[in-house]
């Protein structure tokens, strides 16, 4: 496949809402792979396709060796709250501290067109509710208490 180049804080596509995807065909499928074979470069927890630069609602998240593959993703339930520091790749050198809810459930289709529904807490909880805020035009830096250079 393709590794792509991500775009960073400043690209306009980063603070677009992204478009809905209307069909999972072999484009979104392509487009999956090739976020996949991007964020295993980038080394990273997770990746929205406005990274890359497409406006679609596609994101992939990587915890514990479990790769999750979501279209349309949406937030139907958040409990409790937690803190912590994250990072973006497309915010290089910045972390900052985030509260965010601590666990989440979350539908979307997977690659087969279908619908999942995933609970998640920890990191995974996090990492997909960063995900989901990037098709929404949210970075991090955002909603951070507190951001750091290094």
């Amino acid at each position: 496949m393709a590794v792509y180049q991500i775009v960073e804080i400043g690209a306009e596509v980063l603070r677009e809402k992204a478009k809905e995807v209307k069909e999972v065909n072999s484009s979104i499928k392509k487009l999956l792979d090739n976020m996949i074979d991007t964020l295993h470069d980038a080394q990273g927890v997770g990746l929205a396709a406005p990274q890359i630069g497409v406006s679609k609602r596609v994101i992939i998240v990587e915890v514990d060796n479990v790769l999750l593959e979501l279209i349309n993703p949406v937030i139907l339930e958040k409990e409790g709250a937690n803190s912590a520091e994250e990072g973006c790749l497309s915010i290089p050198n910045t972390t900052g501290d985030v509260v965010r809810a601590a666990k989440v459930r979350v539908q979307g289709l997977n690659r087969q067109g279908e619908m999942v529904d995933i609970q998640a807490d920890r990191l995974l909880a996090r990492a997909l509710q960063h995900e989901i805020d990037h098709l929404e035009g949210i970075l991090f830096v955002d909603i951070a208490k507190k951001t750091y250079r290094s």
